[in-house]
Formats: C-alpha cells, sequence, structure tokens
C-alpha cells in the first residue's frame, strides 16, 4: 500500500522504498519506518508528508519525515525495538478484542509468568526461541528489557477489566522470537513448565525446542529507536 501511494503521489516518477524490518501478518504497528531513495530532491517535506498522509489508506498514517545522509542505511543501522504483547486471560472477550488482544482461556499464573519474564532480560542463548533455526544462526542475543506488566496503554469500553502486556527491547530479534517466548510465559502460567526449563532454554547450545507460538494477534510494534 505504501508503495502504490509513493507511485501515485509521485506521478510515476523514480522511487525505491527499504523497511527497517518485517513483522508477521496480523501483528500490528505502533511505530515503524522506512527509507525513501528518490532520484529528484523534495523541495518541502511537510507539504509532502502531508499529501502522502491525505493518500494513505486509513489504517496507516505517516507520524514525520526527515532527510538522511547517504550513509544511513535502515537495516543495517543500530537501532533499538519494543514490542508489546497484549494479553488477558480466563474467559472469551468481546470480538472488537481479537485484533490487538490475545486471549487466554485457561487461569494463568500472572505472578509466576512475570518472574518468567525477567529470565529473558540479559545476554543468552535464544536458539530455543527462534523459528526453524540452523546449525549456523546467531542465536547469542542480549534482552535489554523483558518484563510482564499490567496494561495502563491500552484501553476500550469492551475490554476485560484486567489485560497484561509482555513488554520486550532489544536490538535485534530472530523469526517468531517474541512470540515464542510470550508462548513459553504462557505454558508457564498454566504450569505445563517449570521456570528451570526456561532457564536451561537459555544456557549455551541448548538444545530445548519451544513450540508454542503465542498468536500474532496480540504483538504489537511499539516502537523503533535510531542510535
Amino acid at each position: 500500500m505504501i508503495d502504490r501511494t509513493f507511485n501515485f503521489i509521485l506521478e510515476g516518477k523514480r522511487f525505491k522504498t527499504l523497511v527497517s524490518g518485517r513483522t508477521d501478518a496480523m501483528v500490528s504497528a505502533e511505530s515503524a519506518a522506512f527509507e525513501l531513495f528518490l532520484f529528484e530532491p523534495i523541495e518541502d517535506l511537510n507539504a509532502f508528508l502531508e499529501l502522502f498522509n491525505h493518500n494513505l489508506p486509513q489504517d496507516i498514517r505517516a507520524l514525520n519525515i526527515r532527510e538522511v545522509d547517504e550513509k544511513f542505511n535502515i537495516i543495517k543501522h543500530s537501532k533499538i525495538k519494543e514490542y508489546l504483547y497484549l494479553f488477558t486471560y480466563g474467559e472469551k472477550c468481546h470480538p472488537f478484542c481479537a485484533p490487538i488482544m490475545t486471549t487466554i482461556l485457561d487461569d494463568l499464573d500472572i505472578d509466576l509468568m512475570k518472574k518468567g519474564a525477567k529470565r529473558f532480560e540479559g545476554s543468552h542463548y535464544f536458539k530455543s526461541y527462534c523459528f526453524r533455526p540452523t546449525d549456523h544462526g546467531i542465536y547469542n542475543r542480549e534482552i535489554l528489557t523483558s518484563e510482564l506488566i499490567e496494561n495502563n496503554i491500552y484501553s476500550a469500553s469492551y475490554f476485560p477489566k484486567k489485560t497484561y502486556l509482555l513488554r520486550v527491547r532489544g536490538k535485534g530479534f530472530m523469526r517468531n522470537q517474541i512470540r515464542l517466548m510470550m508462548g513459553t510465559l504462557i505454558d508457564l502460567g498454566k504450569g505445563k513448565i517449570s521456570m528451570d526449563t526456561i532457564e536451561t532454554s537459555l544456557l549455551p547450545n541448548s538444545e530445548i525446542k519451544m513450540n508454542y507460538i503465542a498468536p500474532a494477534s496480540g504483538l504489537i510494534l511499539n516502537s523503533i529507536e535510531f542510535e
């Protein structure tokens, strides 16, 4: 949709876009970023941003635009991403919750899940949290923040009384990593696995395979910070 909009407002002039990263289908983005390459300069960035927004579909809004030099590469440039995973448990929610919130019908031990979330913080071996890992991947990764808290960001009249967020910050994530982490915490909250399983899964060269990938609809790319 973004390329189609650019093709329209640039009236067929040459351009190229490069996104900072991909998300799975049904994952929401509070914030995302992409790089636009043009072969002719833009005279008024604010006017261009306004025109761009006017022609975007209603589920996308551009917040700002700025010029970067030729050395900047949005994929290779150092950045920190923050993801949120919004969920609740215990009873089926209003259907309007479905696009951004996962509902777990079973009871969950939230206090234990909070402790489990903190285990992910720091530098660990995350092969157990990569979808279809190979023997050549880089699995030593650092999680800057991992915490499970009550949701005080998103609200709606049809939300249940209590909802929760897994908040994760880091420089790089592997395929389905956040959803596998969340799935592991759900299994922990259900009593299907123990805290020892999580701790062992993060040890160097661990071969433990985490199988539960939490639904995509609860995952939100919250922010991207470029360093």
